[in-house]
C-alpha cells in the first residue's frame, strides 16, 4: 500500500466503505484532491492523528449524488417497473439560496402547504431499491484505524435509547452517564480523543422518565438532549387529542427533542390531508421541541407509501422523519432507508429545505452502523453526517462499539467485567 499519508487524502474524497473490489487510489495518483478542507498541519501520517481530524466536523462538504433517481422512482400509477424521465422532476442543480437546515442547532422546520401533485404519480421502483439495497449489504468494511474513526463518529450520531416497562429513575440515570462517558476513558486517553467531549447525541426515554432524564444530566453537567417519544407510542391508536396532550407534558418536563408516531391507518387508506393536518398539530404542540416523526416503515405495506409518508411528514414540518419504533415485526431495512433517502433529497431539491433521517430498530453491531454512515455518505453527501440531520436510534449499538474500540487499542476483546457499563 501507498504510504499513509496519501491514502488519508483520498479517504475523505471516496464513498467509504470501498466497494467490494476496489481501493482507494494509490500514492501519487493524478486524482484531483483539491476539493478536500482538511488541516494540513496536522501530521497526517499518524493513525491517532487520523482519528482526531475524522471525528471533528469536515468544513464545506460536497454533497454528490452517485445513483440517478431515474434507478429507483416511476411517475407511472399503474405499474412497478423502470422509470423514464417524463413526469419526474430531476432540477439540474441543487437550490443555490433559501437554503434552511432543520437541524437541532437551528430553529424547528416550518411547515410546507400541503402539494399532493409531489407524490400522486409517484410510484416506487422495487427490483431497482432492492438491487441498491444489495449493493450496501456487499460491501466490505473499513480496517485497522480508519474502523475506529468510523465508530468513534457513529457515537455521536446515537440516540441512546431506553424504552422498557421496567425504566426506574436508576435506570434512568446510568443511561444518562453511558450518554456522557460512551468509551472509556482509557481507550480514548489512547486514542488521543479524550479531550473531545466525545457524547452519544441525545437519550431516548417515555416520557414519564424525561423528568428522571433532564435532573440526570443536569447532576452530571451535560447538556445532552433529552428526547422522549410520544403521541401512545408504539402503535399511535390513542385519541388526538391525548396524544397531542403527551406532547406538551413531556416538553414541559424537559424534552427537547419529541419522537412522534403517525397513525398509520390514515397511510393505508391514502387519507394524505389527514395525516398531514395531524403532523401540523404534533408540530404546533412540540413548540421549541424539535419534532421527529416516526413512520413505523415495517406496518406501512409498500415501498410506495413509505415515499409519500415521508414526503407528508415533511411538508408537515418535521424536522427529522424515522424508520420505526423499534417494536414492529420489521424495523430499519436498507430498502425502506434508500426510499427515504431519496425522499429527503426530492424534498431538498424541492425546497431547499434539509430534513434529518433517523434509522431504528435492529441496529446492533458496529459492522451495522458502519453499514448505515456509509449508506447516508452516498445518498445526501458528507453535509448530513452530522448530528444535526443524522441520528441511530439504538439500545445495545454502543455497547458493541466500545468493544470493537477496546479490541483496536488491546487487541483483544473485551471480557464482561473489561466495559461494566456496557
Amino acid at each position: 500500500m501507498g504510504a499513509p499519508s496519501a491514502w488519508l487524502l483520498f479517504l475523505f474524497d471516496m464513498t467509504i466503505p470501498c466497494p467490494s473490489g476496489t481501493l482507494p487510489p494509490p500514492a501519487g495518483s493524478t486524482k484531483d484532491v483539491s476539493r478536500l478542507n482538511l488541516c494540513f498541519s496536522v501530521n497526517l501520517t499518524s493513525p491517532l492523528n487520523l482519528l482526531r481530524v475524522f471525528v471533528s466536523q469536515l468544513e464545506e462538504p460536497t454533497l454528490t449524488f452517485p445513483f440517478s433517481e431515474l434507478d429507483l422512482l416511476s411517475s407511472q400509477c399503474d405499474q412497478v417497473g423502470g422509470a423514464t424521465e417524463e413526469g419526474v422532476d430531476l432540477p439540474s442543480s441543487l437550490h443555490p439560496t433559501g437554503m434552511h437546515t432543520s437541524g437541532f442547532g437551528c430553529f424547528p422546520m416550518e411547515p410546507e402547504a400541503l402539494n399532493l401533485s409531489w407524490i400522486s404519480k409517484m410510484q416506487v421502483n422495487q427490483p431497482a431499491v432492492l438491487r441498491r439495497a444489495q449493493q450496501i449489504q456487499a460491501r466490505r468494511t473499513v480496517k485497522k484505524e480508519w474502523q475506529a474513526a468510523w465508530l468513534l463518529k457513529a457515537v455521536t450520531f446515537i440516540d441512546l435509547t431506553t424504552l422498557s416497562g421496567d425504566d426506574t429513575s436508576s435506570n434512568i440515570q446510568r443511561l444518562c452517564y453511558k450518554a456522557k462517558y460512551p468509551i472509556r476513558e482509557d481507550l480514548l486517553k489512547t486514542l488521543n480523543m479524550h479531550d473531545k467531549g466525545l457524547t452519544t447525541a441525545a437519550v431516548c426515554v417515555y416520557p414519564a422518565r424525561v423528568c428522571d432524564a433532564v435532573r440526570a444530566l443536569k447532576a452530571a453537567g451535560c447538556t445532552i438532549p433529552v428526547a422522549s417519544v410520544a403521541t401512545g407510542f408504539p402503535a399511535g391508536q390513542t385519541h388526538l387529542k391525548t396524544r397531542l396532550e403527551e406532547i406538551r407534558l413531556a416538553v414541559e418536563d424537559g424534552a427537547t427533542e419529541i419522537d412522534v408516531v403517525i397513525n398509520r391507518t390514515l397511510v393505508l387508506t391514502g387519507q394524505w390531508e389527514a395525516l398531514y393536518d395531524e403532523i401540523r398539530q404534533f408540530r404546533k404542540a412540540c413548540g421549541e421541541a424539535h419534532l421527529k416523526t416516526i413512520l413505523a416503515t415495517g406496518e406501512l405495506g409498500s415501498l410506495t407509501n413509505v415515499y409519500k409518508a415521508s414526503m407528508i411528514a415533511m411538508m408537515a414540518g418535521s424536522d427529522f422523519i424515522k424508520t420505526s419504533t423499534g417494536k414492529e415485526t420489521v424495523n430499519a431495512t436498507f430498502p425502506v432507508a434508500i426510499v427515504m433517502l431519496r425522499a429527503i433529497r426530492d424534498f431538498f431539491w424541492k425546497t431547499g429545505n434539509k430534513v434529518g433521517f433517523k434509522p431504528a430498530g435492529g441496529i446492533r453491531s458496529a459492522k451495522d452502523s458502519l453499514a448505515w454512515l456509509s449508506l447516508v455518505k452516498e445518498e445526501l453527501g458528507d453535509e448530513w453526517l452530522t448530528p444535526d440531520l443524522f441520528r441511530i436510534g439504538a439500545s445495545t449499538l454502543l455497547s458493541d462499539i466500545e468493544r470493537q474500540i477496546y479490541h483496536h487499542v488491546t487487541g483483544r476483546y473485551a471480557a464482561y467485567h473489561d466495559l461494566p457499563m456496557s
